[in-house]
């Protein structure tokens, strides 16, 4: 399938893990940028008419119109022509304002959340704030901190990538099903946060949207209340299967296998990159998911021996994922299932994005897969989209309420439409 539009741009779709019969009748599809020249766009939210809240890492949530007027609402420090701004909020490396959702009853309590790093009291922390939203759409008030104890990590470290705000989550989305948020919070280069039951780095959170635990959250004795699932790297895209509402997170792997999973209340992930745990060594900064021994080896399989990224042999009970990427890291970021007649036999299917960057930095192209995943779970089988960019990083991907796939890149600045035709 192959199909050209006024952008230029092509999408080629090959099969890789998917039979024939798998995706018999793929859509066609076409594009059109919905926002251009923006700085750093990392996601996106949808009202039911089609209004579009997104945000920009490093400046601010903002607010498309369905007119097309496009209104600044909230930004980060010092950012200039927005409606308001609040001063400890700050970019930094992987760190900003990221994630954003839209309360379910915004009709009736005009709430919008976002994820941004903070230096309030000058504690560096990530924060979910929720904002009120004035019935113009031209401002926000009433900031609220619901949650400000998320791990932000601002010195280097001894390893690759790690920058101030590395592995930093930040996906932030109401389950259909439940009606609660949910909030997914990277390791932040610290050993210990993964498997910790206090320290909330590398978890998904379950709250309400004063954020408190979500009645029914279910994990281990002596956790934090708050977490629906731990033991994550960095999960950047969660998302809900439209046929149960089961939450799937997808998740940058460390230099191999990027995963997407099935999630189970209580349930433990698997990535534990402490030292000392099954047989390593001591690690730099005591923090192994950059181990020089696993950077040496290119083979993804030997990577994957010395740092699984689900640890099946220490945790046996660990969630095992759906989709592996093939044993690869390339990227893996935002996610969402896609419905609707006009996808054809993609209908029911989840969507993830690559960032293009495959191991030791290398680019390998941006692309999109489409999973059909099995019933339970635990098999995927895969097509994918090739976006034929070698840069523009994918950062968000989110179907509107028109039934279009809206997808953010990064370095290009766009926020581009899919539509299959």
């Amino acid at each position: 399938m192959k199909v050209s539009n006024a952008l230029g741009i092509v999408f080629a779709s090959v099969g890789v893990m998917a039979s024939a019969s798998a995706f018999a009748a793929p859509p066609n599809l076409s594009t059109q940028v919905v926002v251009g020249k923006l700085e750093l766009p990392w996601d996106m939210a949808f009202l039911k008419d089609g209004t579009m809240f997104f945000t920009e890492k490093c400046k601010g949530l903002s607010v498309r119109l369905p007119s097309g007027t496009i209104n600044k609402l909230h930004g980060l420090g010092d950012s200039s022509g927005y409606a308001s701004s609040s001063a400890d909020l700050f970019c930094d490396g992987q760190a900003g304002m990221m994630g954003v959702a839209i309360d379910p009853d915004f009709a009736s309590n005009r709430f919008i959340y976002v994820y941004s790093s903070s230096n309030l009291d000058d504690k560096l922390v990530n924060r979910v704030m929720r904002f009120k939203v004035d019935d113009s759409f031209e401002d926000v008030s009433d900031r609220t901190d619901i949650v400000s104890d998320i791990g932000y990590k601002p010195k280097a470290t001894k390893h690759p990538f790690g920058g101030p705000g590395a592995h930093n989550g930040g996906r932030i989305r109401f389950s259909p099903g439940d009606g609660f948020l949910y909030v997914t919070t990277g390791d932040n280069h610290l050993g210990i946060a993964p498997q910790s039951p206090t320290y909330i780095g590398g978890k998904v959170l379950r709250i309400d949207r004063n954020g408190n635990a979500a009645p029914g959250n279910n994990p281990p004795a002596g956790f934090d209340k708050r977490i629906f699932t731990y033991g994550h790297r960095n999960p950047q895209g969660i998302t809900f299967r439209p046929s149960d509402n089961r939450p799937f997170t997808s998740e940058n792997g460390p230099w191999h296998s990027d995963e997407v999973t099935a999630l189970v209340n209580g349930g433990n992930a698997g990535w534990d990159p402490r030292p000392n745990v099954a047989g390593r060594k001591d690690c730099p900064d005591d923090y192994c998911g950059y181990s020089p021994n696993q950077m040496g080896a290119m083979d993804p399989k030997q990577r994957a021996a010395f740092m699984p990224m689900t640890d099946l042999k220490t945790y046996p009970n660990a969630m095992k994922p759906a989709w592996n990427n093939n044993g690869l890291s390339q990227g893996m970021f935002g996610s969402t299932f896609i419905s609707g007649a006009k996808w054809k036999d993609w209908d029911g299917s989840m969507i993830v994005g690559y960032t293009g960057i495959g191991i030791h930095g290398t680019p390998v192209g941006n692309r999109l897969d489409v999973l059909k995943i099995s019933a339970d779970g635990l098999s995927s089988k895969v097509t994918q989209v090739s976006w034929p960019t070698a840069t523009g990083r994918f950062r968000s991907v989110v179907q509107g309420p028109d039934g279009d796939l809206y997808v953010a890149l990064e370095d290009q600045g766009n926020i581009i439409r899919v539509t299959p035709e």
